[in-house]
């Protein structure tokens, strides 16, 4: 079939809205026609060039080069096709992405880290990680390859069926796009990562569509303060919306006021969620983070960054931790239905998190948007 989508040539270069073909689903494998799309941070690190592998690296995977690119992690839709062997959904199911598969057979889903998936190696690079080949292609005849393997900046995609959940069809989907990604992100860093727990300080640093979400987890868990950091005023404001007791506009800022609201103790969990994290930005972040403590890294840095400012010796002496995740360390097929259950019962702040609706064809207006610091999340809406 046709499909209008989101295509990046190269670096630095805007989405070009194009049309593409969109090739019929194989062996457990779906097409999908994706209704939202939500405009996350990680889609724009391809622009940038933070998340694109060195040229080495693609040369020994056999990779000539890793452009065309379909983006769009994020995402809820309609099942229109199914492949021979799917099983979990069918013809007019509505389904979130889950930009990390998860195949539920290999060690990690075996012991309840989907997060971890090996099936998640594949989806940057090459075709389909069901069997290699490809299903999508530009006019010209030339292959294009899909973020995550899913594509949800176009508006017909074919991903594998490990790649989508299925959701209860009463559910708006917009707030289903948004679970599919940032919310469990941000909600899991602060809630399963950092382990938040009842009284907790914790400091958020960066208040995207990511470090809100773990500021309302913060809250969720029962913590005492959650301190909000961002240098954009109308993200701050949002912050103590969704929960924060207190914002700054830096790091710096913070550190005086956290040793004083904390008796010199410092914070319990420090979350880092800025829109791209340097090496050079932890050694703040550690000292923000009290003994004992931990220090969750969510946000992305460049690929080719191999250093961060920490002090080794604090790190022993005062028994603080370091730790990495994605996905938040959630599941995504518990955890997804999970979230949304929370959202049915109130709990869970998902409407208010959108700023603004976008077109596809309006996509670089969205981004400009959120590089200005004008959005929490913008959504692509497909009619």
């Amino acid at each position: 079939m046709k499909s209008r989508a989101a295509v990046l040539r190269g670096l630095d270069q805007p989405w070009s809205v194009e049309e593409i073909q969109v090739d019929p689903p194989k062996a457990n494998e779906v097409t999908v026609h994706w209704k939202v799309a939500g405009m996350c941070h990680s889609d724009e690190h391809f622009v940038t060039g933070d998340m694109v592998p060195p040229k080495e690296l693609l040369e020994m995977m056999g990779v000539g080069d890793f452009f065309p690119f379909i983006g769009g992690h994020e995402g809820a839709g309609v099942i229109v096709e199914v492949g021979a062997n799917v099983t979990s959904v069918k013809v007019g199911d509505h389904v979130s992405a889950s930009f990390v598969p998860s195949c539920g057979r290999c060690r990690y889903c075996s012991t309840g880290r989907q997060n971890l998936c090996n099936m998640g190696a594949g989806t940057l690079m090459g075709g389909m990680i069901t069997d290699g080949t490809h299903r999508h292609f530009l006019s010209d005849g030339g292959r294009v390859t899909l973020m995550a393997k899913l594509g949800t900046f176009s508006e017909y995609s074919t991903v594998a069926e490990a790649s989508v959940i299925k959701v209860e069809q009463d559910l708006p989907l917009d707030v289903v796009a948004l679970v599919s990604c940032g919310v469990a992100t941000g909600f899991g860093s602060a809630t399963k990562r950092a382990d938040t727990q009842p009284g907790d300080t914790v400091v958020v640093v960066g208040i995207g569509g990511i470090g809100i979400n773990a500021v309302q987890g913060a809250r969720m868990a029962g913590a005492k303060r959650v301190i909000a950091i961002d240098p954009v005023e109308f993200k701050r404001e949002k912050a103590m919306e969704f929960g924060a007791t207190h914002t700054f506009a830096s790091m710096s800022e913070a550190m005086m006021a956290v040793n004083e609201m904390t008796w010199g103790e410092m914070a319990d969990r420090v979350i880092m969620t800025p829109g791209v994290l340097h090496g050079d930005m932890m050694g703040e972040a550690m000292s923000l983070t009290g003994k004992g403590g931990t220090c969750v890294v969510t946000a992305i840095s460049p690929m080719h960054e191999t250093t961060a400012d920490i002090n080794l010796f604090q790190l022993a002496m005062w028994n603080k931790e370091v730790k990495g995740t994605i996905f938040g360390s959630l599941n995504p097929r518990a955890d997804i239905p999970a979230l949304l259950d929370l959202y049915r019962a109130g709990k869970l702040k998902l409407d208010e998190l959108i700023t603004k609706r976008y077109k596809l064809d309006d996509i670089n207006e969205g981004y400009r948007a959120m590089r200005d610091g004008e959005n929490i999340r913008g959504i692509i809406v497909n009619d």
